[in-house]
Order: structure tokens, then C-alpha cells, then sequence
């Protein structure tokens, strides 16, 4: 009697390679694997490679029939005329290309003319900014370029070509629109590239790769696993998370990120709502910000505590730490738009100068600048009916009991899961359904169990965001 059909799901993030293998049908986990990357804003693309080998040995792949991969977004490739890299990718986290943002922005006439043309106005993450930081520091690697693929774009190329071969055939990478949309050189209107775009930054047009549809197959691995074309990290989350009309999904990891499913692109002349795809044909708007879990991670190391004692004192405060607001601009900020900013400790006194003040307000002060995306989906025609939290602070008791009152709807905490892994196994089980003539839809897989926190002091939240607000007007009007 044979087993069960099973899926594998890559996520291939900032900080590791995780991969689960699931049961095509019911979705549960079987197995799964792990392995780290290196640290920095820039790596060579081989690094992922060899740690989707880790995190796959011992046989965690046998059986699966088909393989999905998700990538952290906006990473730029640089591959050669040979499909050999040209130098490390630049991650999404790499904020050199701040100033080539800025004047991409002024050369095609202002944030609204970018709005227009990509759904997103190019911050220092996108990949277009990071074309034109090659041209204009490193030239000679600029004009070795003959393609531009994104990371998972790239370990899917590599999953397809084989353990033994370094290099992506040149014109053979795929990606989705999901990840696509997150370049600034892909509109999600149109559906099409904007060639004229990558040679305002870049200098000269480039091959991209081609666009499949979000069911799709992109080929077969040597051990004969089919290959689905996979998305981006927000994308494969918002899969394995099944997100519908009236959620909000904020993620609590490296970066933090706000994200709903909309049936129209969306389209924010302000710049911080990127008008993303999603993963199954519908739109993702999103806003990111540079600074989520770490700020927790920052203030445990400033108080000489761990994470558990952070959450401790902060429950031991009261709500608004008596006066005390962070601004966790720790690594500059995305959203808004400041990536040489640094951090603000507002409202001091002999009073409130306490550890327990100091906890509250660094856990107050990362979800308030959260809790400003939910608002400016908001502004963009979504509804919130809840917001789901997720990523390792999600965890956190301080988080999970003062996030409700600053998002003022109920807070749904879904079961600790890789969603990111979990969502590129769901598309990996949608085209191998696809393709033997099955569902054309994402298969239905049961939802975690899950914990809810609801809010209890409005006004307190109310407060709390306020005095946020004021501290980051009087620091940063221009934002």
C-alpha cells in the first residue's frame, strides 16, 4: 500500500534555509530541516545553495514529488553571459542604495510617476535601486551583466540544474508575480516588465526572467521532483497562512512586514504601501519596516537580560512605560523612508528612568510602527477584521498582550510554523495537482489552532500611539 503524496516548501530568508515536507492532501508536516546563512546585507547566492543541501541531507526529500521555493524578496543576482554570479547579491536589508533610490525617484518625475508605472515607489530594498548602485560603484561588474534573477529565483535555477552545476543557463530562470512585483521593474497592472526602468537604473536592458502563473511548473529536478515556480517570502507566507478578505497579517522576524490580500493592485502615491501580487493571482499590499524583533533583542542587551526578563519587566510596567517612548529606528528605517536614521528614547525623566519603563517602551515602540502600516492599508481600501501575528516575537506574552490595544482589533496568534516554508509547499501541491489534471485552485489545508487576544483598553492604545506619533513628528517631519 503506498504511502502518502508528499511536497517539500523551501524558505530561503535572510538568516537560514528552513524546508518542510508535508502531506499533499492534509498539509501536516513529516519532516523537516534547517541550516544558517551567513550574516550581512550582501552573500554570494552559493551559501543557499549549500545550505539547502544541510538542511536536506539524510534523506529529508525522500519521496517528496514536487518542491516548491520561496526567497526573501528584492535580492539582486547578478549572472553573466554564462549564468555565472557576478558578484554577491545585495539583500533587501542593504541600504547603500538609499541615495540611487532617491534619484531614480527624481529622474522619472516624482513618487506618483512610480506609482503609475510599478505599483511601488523604489526604497533602498527594491531591486531597481540596487541596479543602479552597480552601475554608478561598480561599472566594470555592471556591464558583465547579462541577467538579473532574485534569490529564489536563482535556487529554484539551481534545484533544476543539478548538484553538480554552479551556473543558471543562461534564459532559463522563471520567477512569479509575486516576487516580480517587488523588483520596481515589474508592474502589476500590466502584468509585464518595464524594460525601460531597468535601463533608467542599470544603463542598458538586461534578460529577465520569464513570468509563469502562480500554478505553474517550471521543470524536474534530476531525482525526477517536480519543480513549482515559486514566490517571495510575504507571498508564500500569505499562502501558508491561507490569508482572506479582512486579514492582516504583521510579521515579527528580522524585518517587520504588513500585508493583505486586495482584488485590485493597489496603488500609494505616498510610497509606503508597495502594490504588490500575491501568490494566487489576487494583490499583497505591503508595508515593511527595517525594525521588528531585534529592537527586543537591543533593549534585552541594554538592560542585561534575555529575552523572557525583557518580557517580565515589560508586563510589570504600565501601559504608555509612565511617559516613555522608543522610536526603534535602530537600523535606519524603510517605512518611512529614513535609512540613516538611528533611535530615539522620548520623554525621559528621574521618573520614569527605570528598567521596567524602558522594556514597555521598546515593545510599545515596535508595534507602534506596525501598528502605522495596518493603518495605512487601511487608507488603501482594506478592511481589518483581525490581525494575525507571527514571526519569533509573535511568541512573545509582552507582544501577544499589548499588541491588541495598538492594533484595536483582536490579535490572532496562529501555532509556532514555518507559514513561509509551509506556503511554498501548499504551491508545490497545487501544481502537481495542476499538472495531472486536478483542482486548479491552492488546496484547502486545515488552519492551526490558534490563540486570540482581544483588546481591553482602547483608549490606553490610543494614548500610547499618540505620544509615538508625536516623538517621530518632532524627530523626523519630513517623513
Amino acid at each position: 500500500m503506498s504511502g502518502p503524496t508528499l511536497v517539500a516548501g523551501v524558505d530561503s530568508s535572510t538568516q537560514a534555509t528552513k524546508v518542510v515536507v508535508c502531506d499533499a492532501d492534509s498539509g501536516v508536516v513529516v519532516r523537516e530541516g534547517r541550516a544558517a546563512h551567513p550574516d550581512g546585507t550582501e552573500v554570494d547566492p552559493e551559501h543557499w545553495w549549500r545550505a539547502l543541501l544541510s538542511a536536506t541531507e539524510d534523506g529529508l526529500l525522500a519521496g517528496v514529488d514536487a518542491i516548491g521555493v520561496a526567497g526573501q524578496q528584492h535580492g539582486m543576482v547578478a549572472l553573466d553571459e554564462h549564468g555565472a554570479v557576478v558578484r554577491p547579491a545585495l539583500l533587501w536589508n542593504d541600504t547603500r542604495s538609499a541615495g540611487s533610490g532617491h534619484s531614480l525617484v527624481e529622474e522619472l518625475g516624482g513618487m506618483a510617476a512610480w506609482v503609475e508605472a510599478v505599483g511601488s515607489v523604489p526604497l533602498a530594498a527594491f531591486t531597481v535601486t540596487k541596479l543602479r548602485w552597480l552601475a554608478e560603484h561598480e561599472p566594470e561588474s555592471a556591464r558583465r551583466t547579462s541577467e538579473i534573477v532574485l534569490p529564489h529565483d536563482w535556487v529554484t535555477a539551481r534545484l533544476l540544474g543539478g548538484e553538480g552545476r554552479a551556473t543558471v543557463a543562461p534564459g532559463s530562470a522563471t520567477t512569479d508575480r509575486g516576487d516580480a512585483s517587488g523588483t520596481g521593474y515589474w508592474s502589476p497592472t500590466t502584468g509585464a516588465y518595464r524594460q525601460d526602468l531597468v535601463k533608467l537604473a542599470l544603463g542598458s536592458e538586461v534578460a529577465l526572467p520569464k513570468v509563469l502563473a502562480p500554478n505553474a511548473t517550471c521543470g524536474t529536478t534530476d531525482a525526477g521532483m517536480l519543480v513549482s515556480v515559486g514566490t517571495g517570502d510575504n507571498m508564500a507566507a500569505a499562502l501558508g497562512l491561507a490569508i482572506r478578505p479582512g486579514d492582516v497579517v504583521v510579521s515579527l522576524g528580522t524585518s517587520g512586514t504588513v500585508f493583505g490580500v486586495h482584488d485590485q493592485p493597489v496603488a500609494d502615491a505616498t510610497g509606503m504601501v508597495a502594490g504588490f501580487s500575491d501568490a494566487t493571482g489576487q494583490f499583497l499590499p505591503l508595508v515593511c519596516t527595517l525594525n521588528a524583533a531585534r529592537v527586543l533583542g537591543a533593549a534585552a542587551a541594554l538592560l542585561d537580560t534575555d529575552l523572557p526578563g525583557l518580557e517580565r519587566l515589560a508586563l510589570s510596567a504600565r501601559p504608555g512605560a509612565d511617559g516613555l517612548s522608543l522610536l526603534p529606528y535602530l537600523d535606519g528605517e524603510r517605512t518611512p523612508n529614513l535609512p540613516t536614521a538611528t533611535g530615539t528614547l522620548g520623554g525621559l525623566t528621574r521618573h520614569n528612568a527605570t528598567p521596567e519603563n524602558l522594556a514597555r517602551a521598546a515593545v510599545e515602540g515596535m508595534l507602534c510602527g506596525l501598528a502605522d502600516g495596518v493603518d495605512a492599508l487601511l487608507a488603501q481600501g482594506l478592511q481589518t477584521r483581525r490581525v494575525l501575528l507571527i514571526g519569533g516575537a509573535a511568541r512573545s506574552q509582552a507582544v501577544q498582550r499589548i499588541a491588541p490595544e495598538l492594533f484595536a482589533v483582536p490579535v490572532v496568534v496562529p501555532a509556532p510554523a514555518e507559514y513561509v516554508a509551509l506556503g511554498a509547499a501548499r504551491q508545490a501541491a497545487w501544481a502537481l495537482a495542476t499538472s495531472t489534471g486536478g483542482d486548479t485552485a491552492a488546496p484547502e489545508w486545515p488552519a492551526a489552532a490558534d490563540v486570540v487576544c482581544e483588546p481591553v483598553d482602547l483608549e490606553q492604545g490610543a494614548e500610547v500611539r499618540a505620544a509615538y506619533r508625536r516623538l517621530r513628528e518632532s524627530m523626523h517631519p519630513e517623513a
